[in-house]
């Protein structure tokens, strides 16, 4: 992925479920390269990574215990 960027259609739907996320995206992407549009019917997860790929964050996520699915651009 050249740009870095990817986005994925989650279960993320409120902030106490991005506080939950939190530590685990925080761990694996840093604090300021991730962001999750909870106002967006579909939940939209925003990360920017060079070296994740879209499996890795996606067990990422799992890992925490949400749904997740890459968004075809």
């Amino acid at each position: 992925m050249e740009s870095g960027i990817l986005k994925f259609k989650t279960d993320i739907k409120c902030e106490s479920c991005v506080a939950s996320v939190k530590p685990y995206l925080d761990k694996a992407v840093g604090s300021c390269l991730w962001d999750v549009d909870i106002i967006n019917k579909d939940k939209i997860l925003t990360v920017t990574s060079k070296s994740l790929t879209e499996q890795e964050i996606i067990e990422i996520v799992k890992k925490a215990g949400f749904r997740i699915e890459l968004v075809n651009l």
